[in-house]
């Protein structure tokens, strides 16, 4: 019954710990019924509030009257108020949005600044039983895996929900028995956005077949939310099992995952964090039965097949830039890791044999000297062979996977590889009895 509302109103909040009723709660308030009830049932409710309105200037006349109305109420209230004017239009053409995404962005990240700027513990809007239902039915019709059939949820961060226990219809009785009064959007009349069609046409064609079908959605909403919590746990279990770091590089065996069940959708939920598309998902399992050296690339990063395991590495957003080593310069940071440079005499120190140092005799080093990862082409002679051998040839005996390939640099001298950095040396520039001074490199990443 409505004038239960506030009991029930009041009760939500405390079962679903939305807040303490010591802090503070911005109310985001539009005028229309949803948020002018929810500003009136935390007034009767005793809890400490304020007003945020966006004026997002799209409707002219009917946007002044809106800002005017909430002005008022907040006034009627007694509650602090917060206002402001968006120019909608011109942030739709700088961003390339639609209008709806312009205002949800502004909105949000207003009320957001205006909530850590004034003292407000949380953000409350005031979406309904209603809404949740129609969020959940069109993911459900766009598709979607479990977490987009929770629906809208109570509490996120700094936002928080207070009305999902109720259906609309009560917040309409609320006020009219109340004699609350509240302003219309002639937005909301039309069907041209997806809400509102779901809103017009969907829902009141489901409740004709099951009058309780919002009742009895945001039932099943409930137990998908518990739902979800289990297979969050069991996918938290899958990840230790099948996902291992190594640098910047992401490793998944390939025999583990091909007895993972069920594998679709493990699949799915381990590589979507990696820029994987749905559709693209049979691309990446497909990999698994491929050879090595095919992969697919995602939105955000290339997946490889490389022996017995499945390698995820960022792609590259812009080519690597060429690093000038001038004389004297001892430090050098780069994309790869760093180099230590020094000059020394050849005394009698034995030749280090650990590939992240070189010694090169300086005799045969001009600089500057260019770093650079090694391109298609290139070639160098291998310490130790009296031919040059290209590099591309020569990683590939190195048994390299392909994210390792493409993150191997090359020093040049007078436009000579005289180091494939932390692998080896060219024979043209080694240690000889004749050396007398010696270039000594570190590398460490």
């Amino acid at each position: 019954m409505p004038q239960h509302l506030v009991t029930d109103f009041a009760a939500y909040i405390s079962r679903q710990q939305l807040f303490d009723p010591a802090q503070k709660v911005l109310l985001a308030v539009s005028g229309g019924v949803d948020s002018i009830v929810m500003a009136w049932l935390f007034k009767n409710a005793g809890y400490r509030a304020g007003i945020a309105h966006c004026n997002f200037q799209l409707r002219g006349e009917e946007s002044e009257r809106d800002e005017a109305f909430v002005r008022n109420m907040a006034a009627t209230l007694e509650l602090p108020l917060h206002v402001v004017k968006f120019d909608t239009n011109a942030y739709v053409a700088q961003h390339r949005v639609t209008i709806q995404v312009a205002a949800r962005e502004l909105r949000y990240q207003w009320l957001e600044e205006m909530r850590a700027a004034e003292g407000y513990a949380y953000v409350a809007t005031a979406h309904h039983m209603q809404d949740s239902v129609e969020t959940a039915l069109m993911n459900f019709a766009k598709g979607t895996g479990i977490a987009g059939l929770h629906g809208i949820l109570p509490k996120q961060e700094h936002l928080i929900r207070p009305l999902l226990f109720t259906e609309k219809d009560r917040l309409v009785a609320y006020a009219a028995l109340n004699n609350i009064s509240f302003v219309e959007d002639s937005s909301n009349i039309t069907d041209k956005y997806t809400r509102n069609y779901f809103r017009h046409q969907v829902i009141p064609r489901l409740q004709e077949a099951f009058p309780g079908v919002v009742k009895n959605m945001s039932a099943t909403i409930e137990r998908m939310k518990e739902a979800e919590i289990l297979y969050q746990e069991a996918l938290t279990k899958h990840r230790k099992r099948l996902l291992f770091q190594q640098g910047n590089t992401w490793m998944v065996p390939v025999l583990k995952l091909q007895k993972t069940i069920p594998l679709q959708t493990i699949a799915w939920e381990l590589f979507r964090t990696f820029g994987c598309s749905s559709a693209q998902t049979q691309q990446v399992l497909s990999l698994l039965e491929s050879e090595s050296g095919r992969y697919v690339d995602t939105a955000s990063h290339r997946i490889v097949r490389n022996r017995q395991w499945l390698l995820i590495t960022p792609l590259a957003t812009a080519a690597s830039p060429l690093v000038v080593i001038e004389p004297g310069q001892q430090h050098i940071h780069f994309g790869g890791g760093q180099l230590q440079i020094r000059e020394q005499e050849r005394g009698n120190a034995g030749i280090p044999t650990a590939p992240e140092i070189a010694w090169l005799d300086a005799a045969q080093v001009s600089f500057p000297l260019i770093l650079r990862k090694w391109k298609q082409g290139d070639y160098f002679y291998p310490l130790g062979m009296p031919k040059k051998k290209k590099v591309s040839r020569f990683l590939i005996d190195q048994k390299l996977s392909m994210p390792q390939k493409e993150n191997v640099w090359v020093l040049e001298s007078n436009k000579r590889i005289v180091w494939l950095v932390g692998m080896r040396v060219d024979d043209r520039v080694k240690i000889t009895p004749k050396t007398k001074a010696i270039l000594s490199i570190t590398f460490a990443k």
